[in-house]
């Protein structure tokens, strides 16, 4: 019987920190996000080349991507050519003020935690008849 008492405590000591563990943050709630319809910008060519507005180039050879900026994005272009839904991820809110400042009527703004996905994907649909957050990759606020 003193033999099972070191192998319970070894037990506990093993898997009751296991048990207790905190799961992992999903990652839809990692990072900042706002999903905005933006214009787009450039005139196709290499050295401009077109793309949705406030999309970060590459980071200038040799030198590292800007850690307080915008980290990540997932867009499309609309049918007619001239908008794209975008999905932007930052560390901090503070890489969207550009975006969050800008009060052209063209330029559709939604953030995480106050808008209600339904209400993206409708606004996402005038512009990508065939929109929906699965096909484009998009994580649901």
């Amino acid at each position: 019987m003193a033999r099972q008492v070191p192998t319970l405590e070894l037990l506990f000591v093993v898997v009751v920190p296991y048990l207790a563990a905190q799961p992992p943050v999903a990652r839809q709630n990692q990072h900042e996000r706002i999903w905005v319809v933006v214009l787009v910008i450039g005139r196709g060519t290499p050295e401009d080349p077109r793309r949705p507005a406030y999309v970060p180039g590459p980071p200038a050879r040799g030198s590292a991507p800007e850690p307080d900026g915008i980290v990540g994005f997932t867009a499309h272009i609309s049918d007619d050519g001239r908008f794209a839904p975008v999905e932007f991820v930052a560390r901090d809110r503070v890489a969207f003020r550009e975006i969050l400042a800008d009060t052209r009527a063209e330029v559709k703004v939604f953030e995480k935690g106050k808008a209600r996905p339904e209400d993206i994907e409708q606004e996402f649909r005038k512009h990508k008849r065939d929109f929906s957050f699965e096909r484009m990759g998009v994580t649901l606020p």
